[in-house]
């Protein structure tokens, strides 16, 4: 007589590995909770724990915005070169703030011409303070693009004014990035596919996009720099400078080194993106986009947003000045679209309600306005 053994139900392999892979970053999330719990109110371990995880968690979530086309289209170069280029950019970039404004390396998003704030350095730190860029890594390890300026500054934020201005100054380089976007592709969609139709690549193309992803990279830095300077005192000593210059830096290897992470797949899904003369244009387009509003005011101001605009408004014209007919690809552009605003928009929401949680003030101004 034959026995009949139940066989044991396998969990799926995806699950296992996937836990597996997850199983370091958990850790590191773990670690960075403990010590954030027990140091939160002693200032001078505080704001270098908050640094550290700011530095990696900024540079990271933002790279699809102002390196996620540079590193989609040079896959088959060295990461190494990759590094080199974008780290001396960031060195020459910071160490000119730093000396110019006296020990700011913000570009005076922090700091205005007078010495005063709207994100004055805390004496003693809040413990939802260190938690922003904790819920950034967090946020970014699930591909969420949200916005790092709202998340690191609105918790130093002295007080809802601070909030208001950046909201409104991203939302209309959103608008600005959006139609602009939308303009060239729309308009030159037909011209530019019959230009970009060929597989040959004129070498011109390759010294473009490393001229332009140059610029635009040192244009984010003086944008988004504050988002990482938050932690530390608004004006360095040289000690706090080089510490500051060294951990980003070498963070930025690391990033090169994981070719952008997984939040990089928000570029990659894009239409063509990988093909360096069209990462080039979006690249430009923003560059320009980004000049234009940091000399404008010095307020800090939301550069995904401006991204999201950028990319949402060549998806939506690429799709409209198709040949081809049929909904399939716009509901996909739709989609790709809202998604990549209801990350931002959730960023925006978490931000508030921690800026809430460590200022009454901002509390209670936010309660007003939802008629509480």
């Amino acid at each position: 007589m034959k026995m009949k053994y139940k066989k044991k139900s396998i969990p799926p392999l995806g699950l296992i590995e996937r836990f597996s892979n997850e199983r370091i970053f958990l850790i590191i999330i773990s670690t960075i909770f403990i010590l954030s719990a027990v140091f939160y109110n002693q200032p001078q371990i505080a704001m270098w724990i908050g640094f550290m995880t700011a530095a990696y968690a900024t540079v990271s979530n933002d790279s699809i915005q102002s390196l996620g086309t540079f590193i989609e289209s040079n896959k088959a170069r060295k990461w190494y070169w990759l590094w080199l280029f974008v780290g001396t950019i960031f060195l020459a970039v910071v160490t000119f703030s730093f000396i110019y404004f006296d020990g700011d390396v913000t570009y005076q998003r922090l700091l205005d011409s007078e010495g005063n704030s709207k994100y004055p350095h805390p004496e003693n730190f809040s413990f939802f303070m260190l938690m922003a860029p904790l819920v950034l890594l967090i946020l970014t390890r699930l591909k969420m693009p949200v916005s790092t300026t709202f998340l690191m500054l609105s918790v130093f934020s002295s007080s809802s004014d601070g909030i208001i201005s950046m909201v409104t100054k991203s939302v209309s380089g959103y608008l600005i990035a959006f139609v602009v976007s939308a303009l060239i592709w729309f308009y030159g969609y037909n011209y530019i596919r019959k230009k970009f139709k060929s597989r040959s690549i004129a070498p011109g193309w390759n010294v473009a996009q490393w001229a332009v992803s140059g610029l635009l990279w040192g244009v984010w830095v003086m944008q988004d720099g504050a988002n990482i300077a938050v932690f530390l005192p608004r004006r360095l000593d040289l000690t706090q400078f080089i510490i500051f210059a060294l951990v980003i830096f070498l963070g930025l290897g690391l990033l090169f080194k994981l070719r952008g992470d997984k939040i990089q797949q928000v570029v990659s899904e894009k239409v063509r993106i990988s093909d360096v003369r069209a990462a080039t244009l979006i690249d430009l387009s923003y560059a320009l986009i980004l000049i234009y509003k940091l000399f404008i005011s010095t307020v800090p101001m939301s550069t995904t947003w401006v991204f999201l605009g950028l990319i949402g408004g060549r998806e939506i014209a690429i799709n409209l000045a198709r040949i081809k007919k049929g909904k399939k690809h716009k509901k996909k552009a739709m989609r790709m679209i809202g998604k990549d605003f209801l990350y931002a928009t959730i960023g925006l929401v978490i931000s508030l309600l921690l800026a809430a949680a460590v200022n009454e003030g901002i509390k209670r101004d936010i309660g007003i306005f939802l008629g509480f």
